[in-house]
């Protein structure tokens, strides 16, 4: 059985940054809140991924979690410059780094390996008095560094996030040009390709992408809901469930268009993530 634990989840934000989250193109995953994975469903689907295709085999048909999911779930932009760049191993780069953007840096013990703790991020933005336009930008990258190591690219122990994500966030005005979209979407993919090897024991990744933009009728998850909440029967299913659930799909059971108008409700999808799904 995969596992798939993320330990710190991103906080709420100051109301005052919200513009600043939105010019980023950050600001809509923010709403998506604290999703605790479904490991049952996830390894269900993990065991019928397909390296090769790079899809779930299903008795309707292949499917896959597509850009257009990432665009009407996470509402990043999916075109634009590529998510690339060096990646600088030294903790003297990393220092650096953190003081020309956050104005202070991180001591050993709050790194991990090539990552950043959230917990000295997240205590950083708590901390952080928002007096300037300045203190502004400096807020909003330290909460994209949050979304980034646990909703976007998390690690599999939840606990850090590379730093290596940086480098990309030093022009503020340049943050919401990149296609963080299909990046996102590239490393689920290689998530799942791994996680489907037979020795491998964790998997990690925007995990959240496959709890939402599944398309079978019982299995599909409400957006914007807290998922927290005790009656949420899919918390307490098996994974021998979701295998025959899987097995026993018939055509009328699957959505393939699970974003028409019809389907949708405009107060839980606004227009704006539209733009990014053309």
């Amino acid at each position: 059985m995969l596992t798939c634990d993320h330990l710190v989840p991103p906080d709420r934000y100051d109301q005052r940054v919200e513009e600043y989250l939105r010019s980023t193109g950050f600001y809509h995953v923010v709403q998506i809140g604290v999703v605790q994975c479904q490991k049952a469903l996830v390894n269900a689907l993990v065991e019928r991924w397909h390296p090769e295709t790079y899809t779930f085999h299903l008795p309707v048909g292949e499917c896959a979690v597509t850009l257009e999911d990432v665009a009407m779930i996470f509402g990043l932009p999916t075109d634009g410059l590529p998510v690339t760049g060096m990646t600088l191993s030294s903790f003297e780069t990393l220092e650096a780094e953190c003081l020309n953007q956050f104005g202070v840096a991180p001591l050993k013990l709050q790194c991990r390996g090539n990552g950043i703790r959230l917990t000295w991020l997240w205590d950083l933005k708590e901390r952080l008095h928002l007096s300037d336009e300045n203190s502004i930008q400096v807020y909003v990258k330290r909460h994209i560094m949050l979304l980034i190591g646990t909703i976007l690219f998390g690690d599999k122990t939840g606990a850090s996030v590379h730093w290596k994500f940086l480098s990309l966030l030093s022009d503020f005005s340049s943050i919401g040009q990149y296609s963080w979209g299909s990046a996102c979407l590239a490393h689920l993919y290689r998530s799942l390709c791994r996680a489907s090897r037979y020795d491998y024991k964790e998997i990690d990744g925007p995990l959240t992408l496959l709890l939402y933009s599944n398309g079978v009728n019982e299995m599909r998850y409400i957006k914007w809901r807290n998922w927290e909440r005790g009656d949420r029967v899919y918390r307490y299913l098996k994974l021998a469930h979701f295998r025959k659930a899987f097995d026993d799909l018939e055509e009328g059971q699957f959505l393939w268009t699970a974003y028409s108008v019809d389907r949708v409700d405009p107060d839980i999808i606004p227009a704006d993530m539209y733009m990014h799904a053309v």
